[in-house]
């Protein structure tokens, strides 16, 4: 069965996706200017199209418009990220309770392949594949929930500031071994809870996680 050609619509979103992971990941790091021009090239659209993915961003706090400059990445300051991180740690209790998704053997399947991937990372830990393991748990996180609204907030909130353990690892001294160790026990304790269909329980050993995590950061 051949897939459907994707709509401009499912192209912009695509565009979107691309360039916030280049962010998340600092291959645009802040106050770094995007070049339209050089977007709308590599992506292959107009630069009106463009412009309207550059907005939406800009709507999530990923870019800033400058007059007479251009489109910058922000960064993030300590009070944005800490305000930014109580607001997640309540959210992620509402998964459980609004709308929550049946928890399927496929469901169980994703969250055994992330707790493997971590299990992998602890012997060879890189920033980039953390990174990367952390926002694949967040998705998969995120989709226990039915309800959109609280899904899309969910994740505009967690873009807006995950780069931000990618720039501390990076500028630091934090011990990335001993990050990979706890993210691994983190994973184990949600694999287990998700295998006896405990949503609630699940959704508050998060809350803890995403707790301890912004106390190791500061």
């Amino acid at each position: 069965m051949t897939a459907e050609p994707a709509t401009g619509r499912d192209r912009l979103i695509q565009i979107h996706d691309i360039i916030r992971e280049r962010i998340m990941m600092l291959d645009y790091p802040p106050g770094e200017k995007l070049s339209e021009v050089a977007l709308a090239n590599e992506f292959g659209v107009s630069r009106t199209p463009l412009r309207r993915v550059l907005a939406g961003l800009e709507d999530e706090g990923l870019l800033r418009s400058v007059h007479g400059v251009g489109t910058i990445v922000t960064d993030v300051d300590f009070d944005e990220l800490a305000q930014v991180y109580r607001l997640r740690m309540e959210l992620v209790v509402l998964i459980a309770h609004l709308d929550p998704a049946p928890l399927t053997a496929e469901t169980v399947a994703d969250f055994r392949a992330l707790h493997e991937r971590a299990l992998a990372l602890r012997q060879t830990p890189a920033p980039r594949d953390f990174a990367a393991l952390d926002r694949d748990m967040f998705l998969a996180i995120n989709r226990l929930s039915l309800n959109q609204p609280l899904r899309e907030t969910g994740e505009r909130l967690y873009f807006r500031t995950a780069r931000i353990w990618l720039q501390a690892i990076t500028a630091s001294d934090i011990d990335l071994e001993n990050e990979a160790d706890i993210y691994c026990r983190e994973t184990k304790d949600i694999l287990a809870a998700v295998e006896a269909g405990q949503l609630d329980a699940l959704s508050h050993l998060r809350r803890a996680h995403i707790a301890m995590s912004f106390e190791r950061m500061r």
